[in-house]
């Protein structure tokens, strides 16, 4: 797989976001069940989860949880919008 990183994100609902990643491919995921980790725990939180940002390749929070944009990529690819 060649490089993939996310160059759009839009708040949904809940914990959906439709991403868009460099190759053009885009889709909506859930978040909801993965996060389990500590890292995630403040993003249980529905208003902080909505406050993301995009750095130069994935989304990310300010407690520094972030997912890697492969993953993200897979998952989207689930639900491909485009």
């Amino acid at each position: 797989m060649e490089n993939i990183w996310v160059i759009k994100v839009e708040y949904i609902k809940d914990y959906e976001l439709e991403l868009y990643f460099n190759d053009g491919t885009s889709g909506i995921i859930d978040l909801k069940n993965n996060l389990n980790k500590p890292v995630f725990e403040p993003l249980r939180n529905i208003q902080y989860f909505k406050n993301f940002k995009l750095n130069s390749w994935t989304i990310t929070w300010e407690n520094g949880a972030d997912f890697a944009p492969e993953f993200l990529y897979e998952q989207a690819r689930k639900h491909i919008t485009q």
